[in-house]
């Protein structure tokens, strides 16, 4: 279900891929995010992201105009995880809410790897 909202102006709907594209983008600019996962459930396999594909490590569902985020992320060796997620859960929140004026309910945060930066 899309993001649905009915202004004094019209209607506005809001694609799920939009709102996937900007957590995504939101996520990786935190401390510690080395980038989005995506993840082979047949295979078991995970692979980092391109800053293009931010998109793809990213699950949003629409209920009632609330938001669940899942998302799937790689964190950068020697970083505190419970430290690093919840930068992450604060920014996005912050700003997908201020981006489609939805209440972001719930974020799901899956560590899928980590990696040492260079």
């Amino acid at each position: 279900m899309k993001g649905h909202m009915n202004t004094q102006m019209g209607e506005i709907m809001i694609d799920n891929e939009v709102i996937a594209k900007y957590a995504g983008s939101a996520a990786v600019e935190c401390f510690g995010i080395v980038g989005m996962a995506s993840v082979n459930v047949k295979e078991g396999f995970v692979r980092l992201l391109k800053k293009d594909s931010l998109s793809h490590g990213v699950n949003v569902v629409v209920e009632d105009n609330n938001l669940t985020i899942d998302m799937h992320i790689i964190v950068a060796y020697g970083v505190s995880i419970s430290a690093v997620t919840d930068n992450l859960i604060s920014n996005v929140i912050y700003k997908v809410e201020e981006f489609t004026g939805m209440k972001v309910e719930k974020i799901n945060v899956f560590v899928e790897g980590v990696r040492v930066l260079d």
